[in-house]
């Protein structure tokens, strides 16, 4: 079929329409005389007349842009231009016809018809040259797809499929759980049954790809649809997710494959930005670990709320180079200073405050990898418990607001070496707020996915490599969140709490980490046990099947915010910590390892050894379920 010149140059739209007013204009009196001959003398008037039409009916045209639209997506929209335009054009022409002639030999009923036939003549040949090109693109065979969801979603993808000049793709069915749906069509192409029904429906149709257009799908729904995909045997992809489809226009550049954060991340995040602007604008920020996973994502959300300065502390050289390179390129008008140093350097530590005197002080560096500081006590006290006093105690010493330490749910009954180090940490915190001005605020969460050191890169790492992917036991679980979402929250707390609070951030329902390995290697394109061997390893020092959010003491008390929890905190001894931290330094100094691990214990009595609890202590729960909440507030206790 030879290709069709679009009728895209304006010039010639225009000579057909004048051709379609005069066509329109002749073809009334032809019609009002019963398709018989015009007699002469009318069909004079009509021609004398015809000027007079071409000027009402051509400019009312214009003036409801007509040329506006583009007859190869002609729609509803350009039909209702067209019947606005046809009716004031006849209304004008016939005003300024019955001014010059008084309607002599110009019957009445010309005008009806004439308006009719403006209407045929204009609309349809715009939609006939649409329904045209459109059949040259259906009847083109490309790969055949499937599509989930008969929404908005999926009827604009599809629309767009349809469209695509390439035709790569042929959509030939929907599937969809509205059953009030199904057996009807969109775009010609047929609801034919439910997810569940998906792979006897894509054997039936021989579909090669699975195209997922529910944007608004939660996590569990997800999971379930890409579970169903998987049966399939066939590959899937996937549009993003309805906050980033901020343009609204869904097409092909936006396909993309399923993403572990859409199995695992949960709803977005509602937050109070106005208070977390205004606890952040033109105050002067430190982020301590700020090249790290959270804390360079803590820069990022922070230089976004106009702060008086960024101040980053970061011991990683390329972390901190890295990060700085793209904050001086996404905000340039950042006021930002850098710092090369740890938070165990108390010369560079004061340095920092006595030059930059921060308001708020975010505390993200740690050392958090749990089997390697099993054998590292020393560097892990030194790092999180020591380097956080030294942070702490010059946040008190200069006078900060607010001091906001992240905490991990591996300080709760900690089994390792990690966990301990940031349980103390944490009572620290605790501790110096109890005298001090400035707030000392504690954030606890679980794991966040794509974070350096995570189980998620090794998988990939091992997955890239032929496998085996390493898990060490079938039944254990972790919480996770998405790095963002994480930051976000942190944010949150940390304009809400008054100081001495440990916070838990709702981590949902915990997921067994042997799933992540197996949906790992489902969404690389393999097959767990077939392609890539799964190997359990066992339980490594200082691991526990079941991480904790809060300890059995510490009761929930409700914020205000659904996904933010604040855990009662247990009474601590400000005068034996002081002493036990004076131990801690002179042990770390002669690299006393047996007397670090007394002192860890004697500061976290219920520390699990060996994945056993401490006499006299609470051991892990096979899951956590949060208590009831009590809906008072939380006194600060001074």
């Amino acid at each position: 079929m030879r290709r069709l010149v679009p009728l895209k140059n304006r010039a010639l739209v225009t000579l057909h329409d004048l051709a379609v007013i005069m066509v329109a204009w002749v073809g009334a009196f032809w019609l009002r005389f019963n398709l018989e001959g015009i007699p002469p003398q009318f069909l004079h008037q009509a021609l004398l007349m015809l000027p007079a039409v071409l000027v009402a009916q051509g400019g009312m045209l214009w003036y409801f842009g007509l040329y506006r639209g583009v007859w190869r997506f002609a729609s509803l929209p350009d039909l209702v231009r067209i019947l606005k335009a046809a009716a004031a054009g006849v209304s004008i022409s016939a005003v300024a016809i019955f001014v010059f002639t008084r309607l002599d030999l110009i019957p009445r009923s010309v005008f009806v018809l004439d308006g009719l036939l403006l209407v045929v003549l204009l609309g349809g040949p715009r939609f006939i040259y649409r329904w045209i090109k459109d059949r040259r693109l259906y009847g083109r065979i490309g790969k055949k797809v499937l599509i989930v969801g008969a929404g908005r979603a999926g009827e604009m993808l599809v629309r767009d499929l349809l469209r695509d000049p390439d035709r790569s793709y042929q959509p030939v069915a929907f599937v969809d759980d509205d059953r009030s749906k199904h057996a009807k069509d969109i775009h010609g192409i047929p609801v034919v049954g439910a997810v569940d029904e998906m792979p006897s429906i894509a054997a039936e149709l021989d579909v090669e790809l699975i195209l997922i257009a529910l944007p608004s799908a939660s996590s569990a729904q997800m999971r379930h649809i890409v579970g169903k995909c998987e049966s399939t045997g066939i590959a899937f992809r996937l549009l993003p997710r309805m906050e980033d489809l901020v343009t609204g226009q869904v097409g092909m550049r936006e396909l993309r494959e399923v993403k572990l954060d859409d199995l695992l991340g949960r709803e977005a995040v509602s937050l109070d930005w106005q208070a977390i602007t205004r606890g952040m604008r033109g105050k002067i920020v430190l982020v301590s670990g700020g090249g790290g996973s959270i804390g360079s994502e803590l820069c990022r959300q922070i230089a976004r709320l106009e702060p008086a300065r960024l101040v980053l502390l970061e011991q990683s050289e390329f972390n901190l180079y890295a990060i700085e390179l793209e904050l001086r390129r996404e905000f340039p008008d950042l006021p930002l200073a850098v710092f090369l140093g740890s938070v165990t350097d108390a010369v560079v530590v004061e340095q920092v405050f006595q030059t930059h005197q921060p308001n708020i002080v975010f505390h993200a560096a740690a050392y958090k990898h749990v089997p390697m500081l099993e054998g590292q006590v020393r560097a892990a006290v030194a790092n999180n418990v020591l380097g956080t006093r030294c942070l702490a105690s010059l946040a008190d010493k200069y006078g900060c607001d607010a001091f906001v330490m992240i905490s991990t749910d591996k300080a709760v009954n900690p089994s390792n070496v990690m966990g301990a180090t940031k349980r103390v940490a944490e009572i620290y915190c605790q501790g110096l707020d109890a005298c001090s001005d400035t707030r000392f605020i504690t954030v606890r969460f679980g794991n966040v996915l794509g974070s350096a050191g995570s189980v998620i890169p090794l998988f990939q790492k091992q997955i890239a490599d032929g496998g085996p992917v390493t898990v060490t036991h079938p039944q254990i679980t972790r919480y996770f969140m998405t790095i963002p979402e994480a930051a976000q929250l942190i944010l949150q707390a940390s304009v809400i709490g008054r100081g001495g609070e440990i916070f838990v951030l709702d981590m949902g329902e915990p997921v067994r980490i042997a799933y992540l390995a197996e949906q790992l290697i489902l969404l690389s394109g393999k097959r767990p046990g077939e392609d890539i061997e799964v190997v359990y390893t066992g339980l490594r020092p200082g691991e526990k099947l079941y991480e904790e959010l809060f300890h059995e003491a510490e009761h929930l008390v409700d914020t205000g915010h659904p996904k933010i929890m604040l855990a009662r905190s247990r009474p601590i001894d400000v005068a034996s910590m002081e002493g036990i931290f004076a131990d801690l330094t002179q042990a770390c100094d002669t690299n006393s390892e047996p007397r670090l691990r007394e002192l860890l214990h004697a500061l976290v009595p219920e520390q699990l050894e060996q994945g056993r609890p401490a006499e006299g202590t609470a051991g892990p729960r096979d899951a956590v379920v949060y208590p009831k909440i009590n809906p008072s507030p939380l006194p600060r206790e001074n």
